[in-house]
């Protein structure tokens, strides 16, 4: 059987391609989007590369018993390095200009491990969600998807050849228990193990190789369907499967997963029922798809880079802007294809030059990229001056838990989520700690769940075995004991409606068990500003490229305070909830602001940032409240009356 060309495959590669270029631009039409599930286009990718690959291995085991190794990888490589190192390398200058040195330095790792074939491991250990705001800013997110077809060309070509040459007979029922065993592991998976089952192999290969069924059993018939009824039906209901998915699909649909097959199906119905004379296949054979489906590989690489860069240029583009980038990505998916994939796979193109031109810009890529990461992003290109104060730990700390570290000083335990680690850092670096040991109740097990510490605690106390197991057994035992020894508990978190609605049964549960209570109010939410939602302080960096003079920064701390009336209501309930129960409130903003002067400090008075970023202290500017923490005379004076000690 030779492999012959099947220009409907190239159709479905053009709906592929512009379902996810227009869910990734966020098209909107009358105030709907309308491509919600565009990202189920990945999926449609991830179908028929299975099903060529499988093809074309299958069909020269077939007639040769053996595989060339060398011209499948030679292939693959002609096929999808030149244009993905091109448009990286493309994106260098441009991340210069645009990006800021943290930023800069994500954008090199990534570059990097894409590179690598890894890209997916990288974002899903740094914890970028796909779907989140702040992905649409990140030039090379979308290469996770190359990097896992990538490690299936791998991976998979050896599994075939070693089923193929000792188990050729059970060779469709292995292939059809790995799509078993792929897709149950994908459902479970979303429901419990989100980022890593959205990034990782073992959960997308039920979608490759729902491909590489249909290559197996098409091979093993001699041809595909010649039912002219189901040739005639199936490919429409396809069609449908798949845009009912792009329109009714959305960031709450548990993905991949049972779910997905509906896609999925929808893909493997028209591959396998397409004919010659049938409508859905004549539209998807006809020239314009058939020539969109053939930059489609290029249309994937450049659009996502294009519409990441803009938007961090304009964070409120019109629908205009998106028009006018999508137009600019067809425009460079066009020269990249003449000028770079069709070149680079013509068979006359000797291959060692092929692989010299590769490893020649990878070697430029991979210096820059190093480079970069060791030049800290090079701070310089956004300062006018040399401050380096300002960026010296430009991050947020990290909190060392020492659950049992329980002595002769007074235990005071902290409930809360990350702005209550804040606290517990701004208080651990006070001479406080003499005397007073402070620790945190915030598990680190459940971040679909956010900020769910003071229902956890509320469980807890309330004994309900069942629930609280259900987060960490180990963790379930340290808690315990910070809480049999707590002698003063502080609530400090970023407050929901939920939390104010159990506040006070907590309150009331704490003190059947003889704990004190201090409430913060809630955590000062500074205004992001641009498309990387930016802290104002950044934002006049980013924008200006030049750390603000007194006058500027004054202006900023001003503008600063001002945030604060977006936290007036949910204070105000936490006032009256303090007051009802007659406990001691702390006001942050006696702190954490000058009320006189009606301004919250940036910077600390070295020069340091003290905001990472809308609100999480850095480590410095833990430092410098610290201090004032411990000049804080009402603070003090409660501690002191409530744990029964002094301070000198």
């Amino acid at each position: 059987m030779q492999n012959n060309y099947r220009p409907e495959i190239d159709g479905l590669r053009a709906i592929a391609v512009f379902a996810v270029i227009f869910y990734h631009a966020q098209i909107t039409v009358l105030g709907y989007q309308p491509f919600k599930g565009g990202f189920i286009g990945v999926d449609i990718f991830f179908v028929i590369s299975g099903y060529l690959i499988t093809s074309i291995i299958l069909k020269e085991l077939n007639n040769t018993g053996k595989l060339s190794f060398k011209y499948f990888y030679e292939r693959r490589i002609r096929r999808i390095l030149p244009a993905l190192i091109f448009a990286i390398l493309i994106s260098i200058p441009f991340a210069w200009i645009y990006l800021l040195p943290t930023n800069f330095i994500d954008f090199s790792k990534s570059s990097i491990y894409s590179l690598l074939f890894s890209s997916n491991f990288y974002f899903h250990y740094t914890g970028q969600e796909y779907q989140a705001i702040e992905g649409l800013y990140k030039p090379l997110l979308h290469t996770w998807s190359l990097s896992v077809e990538e490690q299936y060309y791998i991976i998979f070509p050896i599994i075939l050849v070693t089923i193929f040459k000792f188990f050729k007979r059970y060779l469709g029922f292995i292939l059809l228990i790995g799509f078993l065993i792929s897709l149950i592991l994908a459902d479970w998976g979303s429901k419990n193990y989100i980022s890593a089952t959205f990034y990782f192999l073992h959960s997308r290969m039920w979608e490759l190789l729902s491909g590489s069924i249909l290559a197996y059993f098409e091979i093993q018939f001699g041809h595909r369907s010649r039912n002219k009824i189901l040739n005639f039906i199936m490919p429409s209901i396809g069609l449908f499967l798949i845009i009912h998915s792009i329109v009714y699909f959305n960031h709450n649909t548990f993905h991949p997963s049972f779910y997905t097959l509906s896609p999925v199906l929808g893909v493997c119905l028209i591959i396998w029922f397409s004919s010659q004379n049938e409508l859905i296949t004549k539209i998807l054979c006809s020239k314009l798809f058939v020539k969109i489906g053939l930059i489609s590989y290029s249309l994937y690489l450049y659009h996502y880079i294009i519409f990441a860069f803009a938007r961090i240029k304009n964070s409120s583009p019109s629908e205009y802007d998106k028009v006018e980038w999508i137009v600019l990505t067809i425009f460079l998916s066009i020269i990249s294809y003449y000028l770079i994939e069709r070149p680079f796979r013509n068979k006359n193109f000797n291959f060692k030059k092929i692989l010299i031109i590769i490893f020649g810009i990878i070697f430029i890529i991979l210096i820059s990229n190093i480079l970069v990461i060791s030049k800290d992003g090079f701070v310089k290109r956004f300062s006018l001056i040399s401050n380096k104060n300002y960026f010296e730990e430009n991050k947020r700390f990290e909190i060392n838990y020492n659950y049992d570290d329980y002595n002769s000083r007074k235990n005071v335990l902290i409930v809360g989520n990350s702005h209550g680690e804040d606290l517990l850092e701004i208080l651990s670096l006070t001479n406080l700690t003499d005397k007073i040991y402070f620790n945190i109740a915030s598990p680190k097990v459940r971040k679909d769940d956010y900020n769910f510490q003071l229902r956890y605690l509320l469980k807890f106390i309330k004994k309900n075995k069942a629930e609280i197991d259900y987060y960490n057994g180990d963790w379930l035992n340290h808690l315990t004991k910070q809480y049999n020894n707590a002698e003063l508990i502080i609530i400090a978190t970023e407050y929901t409606n939920s939390d104010l609605k159990i506040l006070d049964e907590l309150v009331e549960l704490l003190k059947l068990h003889n704990k004190k209570i201090i409430i913060f109010d809630n955590a000062l939410f500074m205004k992001q500003q641009s498309s990387f939602k930016l802290n104002r302080l950044d934002y006049y960096l980013y924008k200006n490229r030049s750390i603000p003079n007194n006058d500027e920064l004054k202006k900023i701390e001003r503008k600063i305070f001002k945030d604060l009336d977006n936290k007036k209501e949910i204070n105000l309930k936490i006032k009256q909830i303090a007051k009802r129960n007659n406990l001691y409130l702390f006001e942050r903003e006696k702190i954490f602001c000058d009320l006189v002067s009606k301004k919250c400090p940036a910077l600390t008075d070295e020069g340091n940032k003290i905001y990472f970023d809308y609100g999480h202290i850095t480590r410095k500017g833990a430092e410098f409240f610290a201090k004032k923490f411990e000049k804080d005379n009402l603070f003090l004076q409660y501690l002191s009356t409530t744990l029964n000690m002094s301070f000198d």
